[in-house]
């Protein structure tokens, strides 16, 4: 590096360099990281995204928005995109949030499942956005206490998301107290262990039926790979979507479901402005919705 690189890596870098982001810049992020996730960022959001984008820009010395986003361009699947798009995706997520589909799951979907199908084998199960692992960690320990077929079927659960940095932590399986607050005492003595310098983590036997992949809804490259699901659990994503995005992303579930299979959505999401080909299936705990057999 030369002495007039360094210097403009200094002033690029310093505090004063990024005050506040125009409204051009805003909207040329707004349309990159649409294009990149399918989330929609609204003026209302605006604090929000400026925010952390001028933290990008300082940390990395990047003299534009426009010139950040050609350096993520070039490394799409490189660190910096790790790393923001860590910042900017939600991550608000805790254990047995809203349970009722689980139950539904147990006494309702499964039991109805498994007897139109053929064989044996596996139930697999999709968690998408896994986040940092609650949602099916919170499946699996659903599944081992309160489903009887479980030792006759066995389940494979994959937990996936786009931010590769919080998958890390979901595999790590270790949380502090407030995201087990909805836990019963009994079920969090029994599948988790107190580590000696705070927090809890996942028993091996819980971990061992979750595996977690990176996988981005919105694009077809990420996401083809994934198929075959007998049930899939796609909550709170949508609502960040417009309503190409979520015909988009409706569409990908719809394909990697097997015939029969469900999906289960967040209680704020629905596809009534969406056409689809799932039908509506109101069990006693939830509305689900189904992809037709041939």
């Amino acid at each position: 590096m030369t002495s007039s690189d360094a210097t403009f890596k200094t002033l690029s870098t310093s505090p004063a360099a990024f005050v506040s982001l125009t409204d051009e810049d805003f909207q040329l992020f707004r349309s990159f990281f649409y294009h990149v996730s399918g989330i929609q960022y609204s003026n209302a959001q605006r604090y929000y995204v400026d925010k952390r984008l001028i933290a990008r820009l300082k940390v990395t010395g990047e003299s534009s928005v426009s010139a950040y986003l050609n350096e993520l361009k070039s490394d799409p699947l490189g660190e910096e995109m790790n790393e923001l798009i860590h910042l900017m995706t939600v991550k608000q997520t805790y254990f047995f949030r809203e349970k009722y589909q689980f139950e539904c799951l147990v006494h309702s979907i499964l039991p109805e499942y498994v007897n139109t199908r053929s064989g044996d084998k596996a139930i697999r199960i999709w968690s998408i956005p896994s986040s940092s692992g609650d949602e099916p960690y919170s499946i699996a320990i659903y599944l081992k206490e309160f489903w009887r077929e479980l030792a006759r079927y066995g389940v494979e659960i994959t937990g996936s998301d786009l931010d590769e940095r919080i998958l890390e932590v979901a595999r790590q399986g270790q949380y502090a107290k407030p995201a087990l607050q909805a836990l019963p005492e009994n079920l969090l003595r029994k599948y988790f262990t107190e580590r000696p310098y705070g927090g809890y983590e996942v028993n091996k036997e819980i971990k061992a039926l979750v595996k977690f992949s990176t996988a981005n809804i919105h694009q077809t490259d990420l996401t083809q790979k994934f198929h075959d699901f007998d049930v899939i659990f796609c909550r709170n994503l949508l609502i960040y979507f417009d309503d190409a995005s979520r015909k988009k992303a409706i569409h990908k579930l719809f394909n990697a479901l097997k015939p029969g299979g469900f999906l289960c959505l967040g209680h704020s999401e629905s596809l009534s402005r969406i056409e689809s080909e799932f039908e509506i299936r109101r069990f006693e705990e939830a509305l689900v919705y189904q992809k037709p057999k041939p």
